[in-house]
């Protein structure tokens, strides 16, 4: 299966209806720096042995390698997305495209882990800017129903298509020369779609004064590294004092952000937005869906690599196959339109990702990742329902001058998920070893992984359901 067709010209194939052509414009930059943004995060995927041996990572730093870029979008996609209301999205947008080459750049040239890792820290912050601004422009550009229908699953579809690439570009490049020049072509386009940017893209901003949370800032960024060393370190025992003080630390950091939000004079997240029924669930759906869907999915071909014995090229493979779905689905999804309840999908996504995973159960005892196909297509096709559904509510949920900040909020809860998914995916993984086995990944552990993920898959439909039957129906932002 080829997603090629649909991502050489992402969005400019076809507009929504009604769309004038500077609207056209916006979605086609908006979609192509998505493609970039997911093509970075799953880069490392397919190669990881190769990157750990080349910069010297044991295992635990190996899921640092994996989920530093998600640490850096979790911490900074709010404040990008209430800055981009604040000082420009369009500015915000393009800033991020620069700060992307910089940390790519950085990546490239990185001598050990320690700098590989800041480095893809400081890509997860440009990934921010770049991923709440754009959905704000978005927002800001389209203003039917069906027009931003249209566009959301148009924008949900780059989601797919650049994990299937992603690690199949970085597994070819790798194979003939090195994984380092990945990055290096990437920070090329990066720049060239920033100049692009200033002549596709028109400014948009919220009417108020312009303010940056400091505090929040600090409180968030802090608390989410915190928690996410503690669920990596747990794979050694969860109740050693390495686990428990950073968990606890975490956990009053992110109290404190609370806190803050509810008492600042400009928060970058509105708690008062939670009112909105259909912020609730996108905000605990996206939650769901990276911790169910993102987070486990992103282990497994590696996983699969490790326990089967497959190339990169080959695990590439696998993880164009679920995220092949994925593209395909919520490409689809635009021919929808408003005819369908986000709510809907969402349950639908979870339920077929839930099932994807007990599909593809005993892989590894059976040393067949053959085994995994079937499962990788059913739950690449949830992955693309929900994509569709969050991107959509993500707009529709706020106000329209809120529109980056609930495209902030959404994503950073999906990441926030998907980076407790993959530090508990690895520890599950890497601590059901057999006997006389003392590192690496093991078969029960991967099938742990897929239980427990489709557990927590079908969680989310019950939430989305039982929120949906739960909360009146609130009209359209803008």
């Amino acid at each position: 299966m080829s997603t090629s067709a649909g991502v050489t010209a992402p969005a400019a194939a076809t507009s929504p209806p009604g769309a004038s052509r500077s609207d056209a414009r916006a979605l086609f930059a908006v979609c192509a720096a998505t493609l970039l943004v997911l093509m970075n995060y799953t880069a490392p995927v397919a190669v990881l042995p190769q990157t750990a041996r080349s910069l010297g990572a044991g295992l635990t730093t190996q899921t640092w390698l994996i989920n530093a870029i998600t640490l850096g979008l979790a911490a900074t996609l709010l404040v990008a997305g209430s800055l981009g209301d604040d000082f420009g999205r369009r500015r915000i947008f393009r800033a991020g495209l620069v700060l992307l080459a910089v940390g790519t750049i950085g990546s490239a040239v990185a001598p050990n882990a320690a700098t590989f890792v800041a480095a893809r820290v400081v890509q997860g912050a440009a990934s921010a800017a770049i991923l709440a601004a754009g959905l704000g422009l978005l927002g800001h550009a389209f203003h039917t129903a069906q027009g931003r229908a249209h566009a959301t699953a148009r924008w949900a579809s780059m989601l797919g298509a650049g994990i299937a690439l992603g690690p199949l570009a970085s597994a070819a490049l790798t194979s003939t020369a090195s994984w380092r020049w990945f990055y290096l072509i990437l920070a090329v386009l990066a720049v060239l779609l920033a100049a692009l940017g200033g002549r596709l893209l028109a400014e948009s901003r919220a009417a108020r004064v312009a303010h940056i949370d400091v505090p929040g800032v600090l409180t968030l960024g802090a608390g989410l590294a915190l928690l996410l060393v503690a669920v990596t370190a747990g794979r050694t025992g969860w109740l050693r004092p390495a686990v428990l003080i950073p968990l606890v630390l975490g956990v009053l950091l992110l109290a404190a952000f609370v806190a803050v939000q509810a008492r600042g004079r400009a928060p970058m997240l509105d708690l008062a937005l939670f009112r909105r029924p259909d912020f609730r669930i996108a905000t605990l759906g996206a939650f769901f869906t990276g911790l169910a869907a993102l987070g486990p999915s992103t282990v497994l071909p590696t996983l699969v690599q490790q326990l089967v014995g497959i190339s990169a090229i080959g695990t590439a493979g696998l993880a164009f196959v679920w995220a092949g779905a994925s593209f395909v689905v919520s490409n689809q999804m635009r021919h929808l339109g408003t005819r369908t309840a986000p709510t809907r999908q969402l349950a639908l996504g979870f339920l077929l990702t839930a099932v994807g995973y007990l599909a593809m159960l005993g892989y590894a005892d059976a040393h067949s990742w053959a085994r995994t196909i079937p499962g990788l297509l059913i739950s690449g096709a949830g992955s693309g329902l929900l994509n569709a559904a969050l991107a959509r509510l993500a707009v529709t949920s706020v106000p329209t001058d809120r529109v980056a900040m609930g495209s902030g909020a959404n994503n950073t809860a999906r990441y926030v998920g998907s980076a407790l998914g993959v530090a508990g995916a690895v520890t599950l993984a890497s601590s059901l070893l057999p006997a006389g086995q003392s590192s690496g990944f093991s078969a029960h552990g991967a099938d742990a992984v897929l239980l427990i993920g489709s557990v927590v898959a079908v969680l989310g439909a019950a939430t989305a359901l039982i929120r949906r039957r739960a909360a009146a129906p609130v009209p359209a932002a803008g």
